[in-house]
């Protein structure tokens, strides 16, 4: 659905993208991830015809996104993070509008606005003002004006960003049930979503992409650091004897009333859980807490792209 072969944007004295080279197929939701200013919204915008390319290609459908831009575009629905809307339209005015824009046959627009109100959970609204309409519910606006012409790729940009965490989870579970239909490529900063929505993640930093992979060979395959958690009581010499366990970069510590609490930080894939239960027991310590906190999707991004930023 979406083939990116050697894209590339450079302005003058900065480049932004340099050489980026995915795909996605039909029916993916993939989350494409970076820190600001690492080529996310700029990739988007030439994906969307918004922005041309210095140099490379990228295809909607098969279709160039510029030498055919009107057929890549009819395929493709697009919300960009801060959602345009006209403030002094109905709703149901309002996507009336952009389906006729959309191309979509006047016979039709009535079915193809109640379908996008439907899955939006915006019927209650259409006749209400969109400037009246709280953050939550323009957000679901614009993600119904991305889907009233039934496009086969779907380009959201934040699309959960200022939202409510009820807001949240209703706009997730939306773009999750998409999935398999409609295509997803969703950029986003809050990596729980990527991990509950997205089958693949693609990470970009500084123009060019550091990974491509699903969340679980990520978090497999990259060596991100993990962390332990141990509270007890009569280890006063603890923090000494905890950093010279295997795979321990860093010990700190902070009383908790009779007990220390020792937050240690392992080096990657490392697992000291039995030693430090062996030291405990062989100091006499009153263990109250052991808990081992494995790598996350957060460390792996930070580690991907922590360097020189």
């Amino acid at each position: 659905m979406i083939q990116v072969e050697n894209l590339t944007k450079r302005y003058a004295g900065f480049t932004a993208i340099n050489q980026l080279n995915f795909s996605v197929a039909k029916g993916e939701v993939v989350g494409f991830l970076g820190p600001n200013g690492a080529g996310k919204s700029t990739t988007m915008k030439i994906l969307t015809s918004y922005l041309p390319a210095t140099s490379g290609t990228a295809r909607i459908a098969g279709f160039d996104v510029f030498g055919q831009s009107v057929e890549a575009r009819r395929r493709l629905g697009y919300l960009p993070e801060n959602t345009p809307l006209y403030t002094d339209m109905r709703v149901g005015e309002y996507l009336r509008y952009r389906a006729s824009l959309k191309g979509v046959p006047g016979r039709k627009v009535k079915q193809a606005v109640g379908d996008a109100l439907e899955l939006c959970s915006l019927r209650d609204r259409e006749r209400s003002m969109i400037g009246a309409l709280s953050k939550g519910y323009r957000q679901r606006v614009g993600l119904a004006d991305a889907l009233v012409h039934d496009p086969e790729l779907l380009i959201l940009d934040e699309p959960t960003i200022g939202l409510d965490p009820n807001q949240i989870r209703q706009v997730r579970e939306l773009i999750k049930n998409l999935g398999g239909k409609r295509t997803v490529l969703i950029s986003t900063h809050i990596l729980p979503e990527v991990e509950i929505m997205c089958s693949r993640v693609i990470v970009i930093h500084k123009g060019t992409i550091r990974a491509d992979d699903t969340a679980e060979n990520l978090l497999k395959n990259h060596r991100a650091a993990g962390s332990m958690r141990l509270e007890a009581k009569g280890a006063a010499n603890g923090r000494e004897l905890l950093s010279q366990l295997s795979g321990v970069k860093d010990v700190t510590e902070e009383k908790d009333g009779d007990y220390t609490a020792f937050q240690l930080k392992l080096d990657a894939n490392a697992d000291p859980t039995d030693e430090a239960m062996r030291l405990a027991t062989a100091n006499h310590w009153q263990v109250r807490e052991l808990t081992r906190r494995r790598p996350t999707l957060e460390d792996v991004f930070v580690e991907l792209t922590h360097s020189d930023s």
